[in-house]
């Protein structure tokens, strides 16, 4: 094959790229001969990371509901069999069960074909041990073993075809009844009605094979069948219109609760009785609630655009700790297993895009494993009297939000990005503005009333050459006030196309 730019495939902890043909602006890049020697290239991390020889190893294969699915499997497959591998293929598989396969069954390691909520003609691959997810710095050295071209010694392995995802719908089941513990113990959802929206992903099991067998009735759940075009919406909670969605269905089916999850359903999202989201800041306060029973004063992270209300509803109402820390699921997972470490009793990590991560659940960034979670809660809150919207009641949510994403035009997007904070930092202490203290990514400023009585955060995406800020007020107006007074800075940075910002200013 022509030799590419390998590096152009590591999106943060995973491998994504093209991955159907055409697409018009999209040339396919990530070939079966790229998959074939990315996955050579796992094999030898692998290796390397257990101490085995390939032709010693077990490694589990899943992928979500992507048209180029079979293409990619079957690459991964062939590549594992010529270094001697015993692969277990798992067809349509979660990421969390690809995970967990590796703890549960005991699997060296594990490969997931997906690329999360992204348009149906990308994929990518995922990486896993027993110890979790593989960092950005284990990409890289797969990645180069591709460009090298690196394999190892030929072996003859051999593949049988599983069902581990019975085996992890089980796994959820058992924690459901073991959680509500109703008189009924093999149907504790008896009497619950839960509507199911897997967006044609990889989550239609949810609703068939956890929620259905628990005695919980599904009626009115959509797109649980597997659908690599995603015809009806895209399977990601962030998205307006799959919220829309789930919302509708919700209110529609007179369910008391909704969830959805995203295409390889590592994320989830919800929606309650009245068919109000259950989603970002209030999605953290729910985890947060939960995760903090039995972890009192404990610690919780969460990435850095969360609101100054749901610090003070997990300092003040739940008695907590509150780590803002930098965007990206690994980010925050990595952080808190570091806070752990060093003794911090920290039970979630958890970003507001609906990427949660409990200690409990070997720090697991798992939609299914979140939600269920939720359902007990609201099981439990039944018997009470009280419902999942008594427990939101204390926390104080922004008057307005917004978010707005400006382009870098500069080649060396980073260094571009870092200058604007460096500048704004200096800015904001010349013009006696508040820092955060706790600012761990970009900079956050907060202002009081009559200054916009809110906050903002600015900071360099994970990936892409875009500078997102996130602004929110607890006044009427109070968006505009802020953005006004940054814009002025804005205005002499070069290299930023600031157009977001003086479109949304008029």
């Amino acid at each position: 094959m022509m030799e590419i730019n390998w590096k152009q495939f590591k999106s943060g902890t995973d491998i994504r790229g093209v991955a159907v043909e055409g697409v018009p602006g999209q040339e396919m890049n990530l070939t079966s001969e790229a998959v074939r020697r990315m996955a050579a290239g796992y094999l030898i991390w692998l290796s390397e990371h257990t101490g085995k020889p390939a032709s010693e190893l077990t490694v589990a294969v899943g992928h979500d509901s992507r048209i180029s699915a079979d293409r990619i499997q079957k690459a991964v497959v062939d590549a594992m069999l010529s270094a001697g591998v015993r692969v277990l293929v798992c067809g349509l598989a979660s990421t969390p069960s690809m995970f967990m396969i590796t703890v549960d069954w005991g699997c060296d390691g594990s490969v997931q074909i997906t690329a999360s909520h992204h348009p149906y003609y990308r994929n990518g691959l995922k990486f896993f041990t027993k110890d979790g997810g593989l960092d950005g710095s284990d990409i890289e050295k797969i990645l180069a073993c591709a460009a090298e071209n690196k394999a190892p010694a030929y072996g003859k392995g051999v593949a049988e075809m599983v069902d581990y995802m019975s085996r992890y719908s089980e796994i959820l089941r058992e924690k459901i009844k073991e959680g509500v513990n109703a008189e009924d113990f093999e149907h504790p959802l008896q009497g619950f009605h839960i509507v199911v929206d897997a967006g044609n992903g990889a989550g239609g099991f949810y609703a068939t094979d956890v929620l259905a067998p628990l005695g919980a009735d599904i009626s009115g759940s959509q797109f649980l069948e597997p659908d690599g075009m995603f015809p009806n919406h895209i399977p990601n909670p962030e998205n307006e219109t799959a919220m829309e969605s789930v919302c509708r269905a919700t209110v529609r089916a007179k369910a008391d609760l909704g969830v959805i999850f995203d295409t390889d359903v590592d994320r989830g999202g919800a929606v309650d009785s009245k068919g109000d989201e259950l989603n970002r800041n209030r999605l953290v306060a729910i985890a947060s609630a939960i995760a903090l029973e039995g972890n009192e004063g404990g610690t919780i992270v969460t990435d850095s655009i969360t609101s100054s209300g749901l610090k003070e509803y997990i300092e003040k109402t739940l008695g907590g700790h509150h780590h803002r820390f930098k965007r990206g699921y690994r980010n925050v997972i990595n952080e808190a297993l570091r806070l752990n470490a060093e003794g911090v009793n920290c039970p979630l990590a958890i970003e507001t895009s609906g990427h949660a991560a409990l200690r409990e659940n070997y720090f697991l960034d798992d939609g299914a494993y979140l939600v269920t979670k939720i359902i007990i809660k609201m099981a439990n809150l039944r018997r009470e009297g009280k419902s999942l919207e008594t427990m939101l009641e204390s926390l104080r949510e922004p008057v307005e939000a917004l978010e707005l994403r400006m382009p870098i035009q500069e080649a060396d997007f980073r260094a571009c990005g870092e200058a604007v904070i460096a500048g704004l930092e200096a800015w904001a202490k010349e013009h006696g503005w508040e820092i955060a203290p706790d600012n761990r990514e970009g900079i956050r400023v907060s202002f009081g009333e009559g200054a916009g009585d809110g906050w903002f955060l600015l900071r360099l995406s994970v990936h892409d050459p875009i500078m997102p800020l996130n602004v929110e007020s607890d006044a009427a107006g109070g968006v505009r006030v802020i953005v006004e007074q940054l814009c002025e800075y804005l205005r002499t940075c070069s290299g930023l196309d600031i157009s977001p910002v003086t479109k949304y200013l008029g």
